[in-house]
């Protein structure tokens, strides 16, 4: 670039045409990081609807998996993620009450449920 034919006006014009081609793949660039992110945003939001709701009520197992230790709301946080438990309808968790599994003393479904012994 140190070529004296070259005027002051065309070095000018040299350096705006390098600033475009860079800014123009800058840009590029950041349109395909755009459409990933979106791209990733709806499969999120696809998988959130596909996603089954959460159980109402949730039986906890002991760690035999056999005898049943406590009835719990189905978002109770004592719970969550323990992988001891099984959604079950209100019906059963009213059932397991009644058969003298104990409710959680921290999320109350038998409260919830209305379930008076």
């Amino acid at each position: 670039m140190n070529d004296p034919s070259l005027s002051r006006l065309e070095l000018l014009h040299f350096a705006r045409r390098v600033v475009v081609q860079q800014a123009t793949a800058a840009l590029a660039q950041l349109d395909r990081w755009i459409a990933e992110e979106q791209r990733r945003e709806e499969e999120r939001r696809r998988a959130e609807q596909m996603r089954p709701p959460p159980p109402g009520w949730l039986i906890e197992r002991g760690r035999n998996k056999s005898n049943p230790v406590a009835v719990h709301v189905g978002d109770c946080w004592t719970v969550a993620g323990s992988g001891r438990c099984t959604g079950v309808p209100r019906d059963q968790a009213l059932d397991a009450l009644r058969r003298q599994v104990p409710a959680c003393t921290h999320c109350r479904p038998d409260t919830r449920l209305g379930f008076l012994e």
